[in-house]
């Protein structure tokens, strides 16, 4: 068996669900500024697939890099951490 690098994993909202087995997750992170020292959030919207449409608006979910799925899609939704209340 050959070893393979451990694949991302990313926590997020969802920010959209209206496409069938597909979630928009906007996955945000804290970083400091590497010159001013200043904390800067920057977001990243990754498209995941949701193979049992289980994830709702407002949901955060984890999700773990795949192969490509579509064009777009090269994630997917591994958890359900919290649902939207």
């Amino acid at each position: 068996m050959t070893d393979r690098a451990a694949r991302k994993v990313r926590t997020g909202v969802v920010v959209s669900d209206a496409r069938d087995k597909t979630v928009t997750v906007e996955v945000t992170d804290s970083i400091r500024h590497a010159k001013y020292g200043k904390i800067v959030r920057r977001r990243k919207r990754l498209h995941a697939h949701d193979e049992n449409n289980d994830a709702n608006l407002g949901d955060t979910v984890q999700v773990m890099e795949t192969r490509p799925i579509s064009k777009s899609k090269r994630w997917r939704v591994t958890e359900i951490v919290e649902r939207a209340r």
